[in-house]
């Protein structure tokens, strides 16, 4: 633990490196999902725009789990050779680069590469978080992780919001391209962070004076997390808690109109849907560090999601409101995953696997949730199977949960 009184405080110079290494997780935290929640509500409009179809935007609306799936798996290696930090800058650039891209496309192929290119740097910003934190304030990891999953949301929401209303005003390109700015503000703090490690040496430490930049250890993390119960499951919880909220985003206006509702009043039930994630972003990570063993909170999140599926099968319009409340709350099993990840390790090595591992085995499992849920949709035309789907994933959950949350460490089964 740092000391707290005034004559056993960090140094200065280590009270600068974590100030700066803050703002970089706060903004990066901002930038993981623009380039998803930006774009989704101008596919209409870019499907006028470059003349493509349904299939062509659902192509689009997969890109993004798929591209989180991929460097979940391989950003552990890349920080492994180059260090975390500078492996968050690299998440940046090419956040701000891919953007930037997009913005400029005069076609559907220049479109989708901008996405990719974008979307890559998001999935490595999302694994290299949590061992930022982890390395930079061991003593602060609930507060922390509170900080980042919160501005997360916020860049989850805003983009959503602004789009259609920049559209109108500026034009689609003005729409995607504002957040290129975002996304260069947040590397500007990894640069300074590296400028000031080559000039004071060597390498960058919480517990000391020492201000340079550290590489992840190689300890024993290469390989080893898919030996571990405590990785699977945080795979299975993180990954079915995805596959349901993308579900849910995707097939709640349908289900909703098909049930006598207005379209906007679905899209209003999708925000509410989105805003009660920043409930769960305030509140559980500070939760979570309290509690030696969380299950109990998976449980909760798992009756959550059985109640707001029965509701919304069973008697949509009786309580909508109600039902999506509910269904707003059992994604709280989200942020839980993303501070667990540092709550089942010792060192940001073991962070950066199990984060990688987490995400990387989750994401793939998430992307069939829209598909599955629709294709089941389509050949009942109903909704009993869909939903029998998600009832299934929700026990998957509760078995991931029971795994992740034995108060153990990932480095205890290498």
């Amino acid at each position: 633990m740092i000391p707290t009184s005034p004559a056993a405080r960090p140094p200065i110079a280590l009270r600068t490196v974590r100030l700066v290494v803050l703002l970089g997780i706060a903004l990066s935290a901002f930038n993981l999902r623009t380039a998803v929640t930006s774009l989704t509500p101008l596919l209409d409009l870019l499907g006028t725009q470059f003349g493509f179809g349904s299939a062509t935007a659902g192509v689009l609306g997969m890109l993004p789990t798929a591209a989180f799936a991929v460097f979940g798996v391989t950003t552990p290696m890349l920080a492994r050779r180059v260090g975390i930090e500078r492996t968050a800058l690299l998440a940046m650039l090419l956040a701000t680069a891919g953007l930037a891209l997009r913005s400029c496309a005069g076609g559907v192929g220049l479109l989708m590469a901008g996405s990719i290119v974008a979307l890559a740097g998001m999935g490595i910003g999302n694994v290299v978080l949590p061992p930022l934190v982890k390395r930079y304030f061991p003593d602060r990891v609930g507060a922390v992780s509170t900080l980042y999953i919160t501005v997360l949301q916020l860049g989850t929401m805003l983009p959503a919001l602004l789009a259609v209303p920049l559209a109108e005003a500026a034009g689609w390109r003005v729409a995607l391209g504002a957040w290129t700015l975002t996304a260069l503000a947040a590397a500007l703090p990894w640069i300074g962070l590296l400028a000031m490690a080559r000039r004071r040496g060597s390498g960058v430490r919480v517990d000391g004076p020492s201000t340079a930049v550290a590489s992840v250890p190689t300890g024993g993390a290469r390989g080893r997390a898919w030996r571990s119960p405590v990785a699977w499951g945080m795979a299975m919880m993180f990954g079915t808690t995805s596959l349901i909220t993308y579900a849910m985003f995707t097939w709640l206006p349908t289900l909703l109109s098909e049930a006598g509702a207005s379209p906007a009043f679905g899209g209003t039930m999708v925000a509410l849907f989105s805003a009660l994630g920043l409930v769960s972003a305030l509140g559980m990570p500070a939760l979570a560090v309290r509690v030696r063993n969380p299950f109990a909170i998976v449980l909760l999140c798992a009756c959550c999601h059985i109640a707001a599926f029965s509701g919304l099968l069973l008697a949509p319009m009786a309580a909508p409101v109600l039902w999506v409340v509910l269904l707003g709350l059992g994604p709280s099993t989200f942020p839980l995953a993303l501070t667990l990840i540092n709550l089942r390790t010792r060192t940001p090595a073991g962070s950066a696997a199990l984060s990688g591992f987490m995400q990387g085995v989750g994401y793939t499992l998430s992307c069939a949730g829209p598909l599955l849920f629709g294709v089941l949709h389509g050949a009942t035309g109903g909704w009993h199977w869909p939903f029998a789907m998600l009832y299934g994933f929700v026990a998957v959950l509760l078995v991931g949960g029971w795994l992740a949350c034995k108060p153990r460490a990932l480095e205890d089964s290498w």
